[in-house]
């Protein structure tokens, strides 16, 4: 089968910093899933990967979780799906991932893909999705009856771009989101948030222009070191922040006095550590597909850059290393 595969970390202008390749095609086995790919999604985690982690032993390395596409075959254990389902998912990031034409993933983190999306619009939409649903709901543990405010910090990316939106839709907090471009700004408002507001000027004094003095959660998606003594001043006491992205230091300290609530989001930590209620993402993704068919979600697709393959995905990776995109980033087929 066909693949995007890397043997050694490069810097993304290395014309082999990925490589296309092939590779024997899986066999479904136990609650795996063989899903033929039709469309995948980059996502910072790819980048992040390909610059810091290096095959062993000289193997190829397949990055990519983003994934919608169709079910070929199942594992002997398989009870939630057959071949010929069209299926999305994030996949699991200690196994071999998505840019490849077929992939093996646990049906536990697997759902029907919504009816009213194509495979491209669909695949923008996992990873970020659980990111997002996990952080609200799972890690600051928003109820649709809690008041309030809720910081995006971020908000033009993919986990920003889909948050916003559930945010809108399953609670009643004022949803703050953070864009510094034109571009991105326009994109906030567009998806729903109440206010915008610049990260590249003082949090603290965009909320005050804004009439919005404090807050009760932060959602912290990228660039939480260069925030955190502003967030430590504007969460409101007994506020509860979350954190995807890798500080290069973080002081708790400063939210002792407010009582703060410190919370880290991973999406793979269910698959990674095969949890008990691993099965929470596929009921999860479930749920999202029924919003996105009653048009209460829309897709986060941003941007199409052609079919899957070494060159396509390495204008994606810079795209995402510039820090300069929006939304959701997809390759289609092979």
């Amino acid at each position: 089968m066909k693949a995007v595969g890397y043997k050694q970390s490069l810097p993304v202008t290395a014309s082999e910093a990925l490589e296309d390749i092939e590779l024997p095609t899986p066999e479904a086995q136990g609650r795996d899933l063989l899903v033929r790919v039709e469309a995948v999604s980059v996502n910072p985690v790819d980048t992040k990967i390909r610059q810091n982690v290096s095959p062993e032993g000289g193997e190829y390395k397949v990055l990519g979780w983003d994934a919608a596409g169709v079910v070929e075959a199942v594992g002997e254990d398989v009870t939630l799906f057959q071949p010929g389902d069209k299926v999305w998912y994030a996949g699991a990031v200690d196994r071999s991932g998505t840019n490849a034409q077929f992939h093996q993933v646990d049906e536990r983190i697997v759902s029907k893909m919504p009816t009213s999306l194509g495979f491209a619009e669909a695949a923008a939409l996992p990873l970020t999705t659980i990111t997002a649903w996990e952080m609200l709901f799972d890690r600051l543990q928003v109820a649709k009856e809690n008041a309030g405010s809720l910081l995006i910090i971020g908000a033009s990316g993919g986990v920003g771009s889909i948050m916003i939106q559930l945010a809108k839709q399953l609670t009643d907090l004022t949803v703050i989101a953070t864009a510094s471009r034109p571009e991105t700004r326009a994109w906030a408002q567009e998806l729903g948030a109440d206010h915008v507001i610049d990260h590249r000027q003082s949090l603290v004094d965009e909320l005050k222009a804004a009439d919005l003095p404090s807050v009760n959660y932060v959602a912290s998606l990228t660039h939480t070191d260069e925030h955190l003594a502003a967030i430590a001043e504007l969460i409101a006491p007994q506020g509860r922040l979350a954190v995807i992205d890798d500080p290069a230091s973080f002081d708790i300290m400063p939210f002792k006095r407010k009582s703060v609530s410190v919370h880290w989001e991973f999406m793979f930590t269910r698959s990674l550590f095969q949890t008990e209620d691993m099965i929470e993402q596929h009921r999860l993704l479930e749920r999202v597909a029924e919003m996105v068919d009653r048009g209460e979600l829309t897709t986060t697709l941003a941007e199409e850059f052609g079919t899957i393959n070494a060159e396509n995905l390495l204008r994606a990776h810079a795209l995402l290393e510039s820090g300069k995109g929006r939304g959701k980033i997809v390759l289609r087929g092979f």
